[in-house]
């Protein structure tokens, strides 16, 4: 996700990313679907091991009880197939499907993602969440939320990145984070890439390959380096289309930033665009997927450079036709506004409703090359406590909140005649 501030950035996402940076034994990293952490058998066993002789007989007892009332398990059975009823086929949203461990959840989300009208959503599949040890997968979650998005006719795009502790460096050597990818590691996440799409081959077959690599902490903290992310496309494409002919691979997941050059924050994403094909990114990826938020002005406000808005896109689709790639689709990945009453960034909820429907019918009636608008975010799993949680279509209780049912109302139209 897009944070509009300036070199001084600092986000929740980066405050995250710190937090596991820790090395080979970092939470984040070796989370699994249930939550363990890295060693914690470990020092599960060696607790165990600590207790006196007497006490542990009555542990047994405790442990007997709140066995005894857990919570029945939720079954969940497939709802019956179906299929995305919406006026406006590139109506999307970006789902928070990664943290939600309770499978029904994941249902319920998908299936009112369908109810709202769309086709399309964008969901993380973090690379240390399924390989948290070298060789060794874990599709239980993935396989989850694809299995009910397909039940409920929706195309998946496939958020692939973040870097297992295995695959960074020692925590002795040097500090890392989740977004810290070596050149010498570009195989074994092109690796990841390949078994992901091998996987799911006709099931999903769009991958964005890293998110926001024009973001210094998107990029491990270090300086952006729009050769070195061309260069992991160059290592993953061919493998990504062996394992899977039709997959797309999206590159990009740029953030709007008019961050100059040498800034400590990142890199003004047209001017990271146009070093791409500079170094030669033409041939390895099929669309691009950009970010296009709008902060506090309408959707139809006019892009300029050093503006950031929700057309913006078109100044790099303009860097698209200019370098002759004006035959490969945009995919707006995240996008959005939020109406937090005291964010500096943030508009009234009329305003919002006002503009999400309207860029979804900007980009349905001029945007030709834009294969779907994804809105940041669909539902979180659990509140955040800060201005994320207003950008949200629905609670984390499952509440439909105005934007939601705006949104449906709008898909459930005939589409507006532009013919006149």
């Amino acid at each position: 996700m897009f944070i509009p501030v300036t070199s001084s950035i600092v986000s929740m996402r980066a405050i995250v990313q710190r937090r596991g940076a820790g090395g080979n034994c970092s939470r984040r990293d070796n989370l699994a679907r249930i939550g363990y952490t890295c060693g914690m058998r470990r020092r599960l066993q060696a607790a165990v091991r600590s207790i006196p002789p007497g006490h542990v007989a009555r542990l047994a007892l405790v442990l007997f009880i709140l066995w005894a009332v857990r919570p029945t398990p939720v079954m969940v059975v497939l709802d019956p197939p179906q299929q995305v009823a919406t006026s406006n086929p590139i109506v999307g949203v970006h789902t928070r499907l990664t943290d939600e461990v309770e499978e029904w959840k994941i249902q319920r989300t998908l299936r009112m993602v369908r109810e709202m009208g769309s086709p399309w959503v964008v969901e993380y599949f973090p690379w240390p969440y399924i390989e948290p040890v070298e060789g060794e997968f874990d599709w239980e979650h993935s396989d989850a939320v694809v299995r009910h998005a397909e039940n409920h006719g929706l195309t998946v795009i496939a958020r692939l990145g973040w870097v297992p502790a295995w695959a960074r460096p020692p925590a002795r050597q040097q500090e890392t984070t989740l977004t810290t990818l070596d050149a010498d590691r570009y195989d074994d996440f092109a690796a990841f890439v390949a078994a992901f799409a091998a996987r799911y081959r006709g099931r999903v077959n769009h991958v964005i390959i890293w998110n926001e690599p024009n973001l210094s902490f998107e990029w491990g903290y270090r300086p952006v380096d729009p050769q070195g992310y061309v260069d992991l496309l160059r290592v993953i494409y061919p493998r990504a289309h062996h394992a899977n002919p039709d997959v797309i691979v999206l590159a990009g997941a740029l953030a709007p930033t008019v961050e100059p050059e040498g800034s400590a924050a990142g890199l003004n994403d047209l001017v990271y665009l146009e070093r791409m094909y500079q170094a030669g990114a033409a041939p390895y990826f099929d669309g691009l997927a950009a970010h296009a938020y709008g902060l506090i002005s309408p959707p139809t406000a006019s892009p300029a450079p050093d503006v950031i808005n929700f057309r913006r896109v078109e100044l790099l689709r303009e860097v698209m036709v200019a370098h002759g790639d004006g035959h490969k689709a945009v995919y707006v990945t995240e996008a959005g506004w939020n109406d937090h009453p005291r964010w500096v960034n943030g508009v009234r909820p009329a305003q919002r409703v006002e503009y999400t429907i309207g860029a979804y019918e900007w980009a349905r009636q001029r945007w030709p090359w834009c294969a779907c608008v994804a809105m940041w975010a669909f539902r979180y799993p659990a509140s955040t406590y800060s201005y994320h949680d207003y950008y949200a279509f629905v609670t984390t209780d499952f509440e439909p909140l105005v934007i939601y049912l705006e949104v449906q109302a709008y898909t459930q139209k005939p589409p507006a005649d532009t013919s006149r």
